[in-house]
């Protein structure tokens, strides 16, 4: 792929503004455009909704901020933040310590075919448009799989983005996906399906914050993961986890 170059865009008023690669960069990672399959997982939500915990646009805001400030705060984004140091240190061993973490501490199949599976078709995507990237050697050398986590944050390394955008980009793109679900399953018009994006949003920059503050990831939400267990056999699903 060719490099970008920083460029500066004309305005109506005739200043000029300039384009910042890296931003475009994280903006694309964090797109629900990125051929990684993230729409086709609710995360619990489905099980959550069939249970009747989650029965509208309240309880579905709830039930997702829980899950924001539990799950993505507390594991998945340190995990991120810790990828993407790891990842401008070409830090091999530290990658696979990471990655062992994530694939242990799945809960349920599911949960652990998604981190696999999300995982491998980023490395594709970073195969096509940036196989010279120094970590991607790394991140094919992580055994059984590469967790989606850890080759999000080095993924966001390698395109040049800086740690706390990084993370806050990868907050809002799990925010949206699952949005998009809580949509499609509890179900939710567009309009309450924004207004659910909006509490999300407001609470990013503290999960944020917590996840750059922690000193090692933890996992420990317990609903989530017997409902995650109990959408494994649940009769009607729409999404595949």
């Amino acid at each position: 792929m060719a490099t970008i170059t920083r460029t500066a865009t004309a305005t109506t008023t005739g200043m000029a503004i300039p384009t910042e690669p890296a931003l475009l960069h994280l903006l694309w990672l964090a797109s629900p455009a990125l051929p990684v399959g993230g729409f086709s997982y609710s995360e619990g939500l489905e099980a959550a909704v069939e249970a009747g915990l989650v029965d509208g646009e309240a309880s579905a805001g709830d039930w997702l901020l829980s899950q924001l400030e539990l799950v993505q705060a507390r594991a998945e984004l340190p995990v991120v933040a810790a990828a993407h140091a790891a990842a401008l240190a070409l830090d091999g061993p530290r990658l696979a310590e990471l990655n062992a973490w994530v694939l242990q501490t799945r809960e349920t199949s599911e949960s652990l075919q998604q981190a696999r599976q999300m995982g491998r078709s980023l490395l594709v995507w970073m195969q096509g448009l940036v196989p010279d990237a120094a970590v991607l050697p790394l991140l094919q050398a992580l055994a059984p799989a590469t967790a989606w986590p850890v080759a999000m944050g080095a993924a966001a390394a390698a395109r040049g983005a800086a740690l706390e955008p990084a993370v806050t980009a990868v907050a809002f793109g799990w925010a949206e996906n699952l949005m998009q679900a809580a949509v499609r399953c509890v179900p939710l018009g567009q309009t309450a399906g924004q207004r659910l994006l909006a509490r999300l949003v407001q609470a990013i920059p503290q999960a944020v914050a917590t996840a750059l503050a922690a000193p090692e990831p933890l996992a420990f939400a317990p609903l989530l993961g017997i409902h995650g267990a109990r959408h494994e056999t649940q009769y009607s699903r729409l999404f595949r986890s």
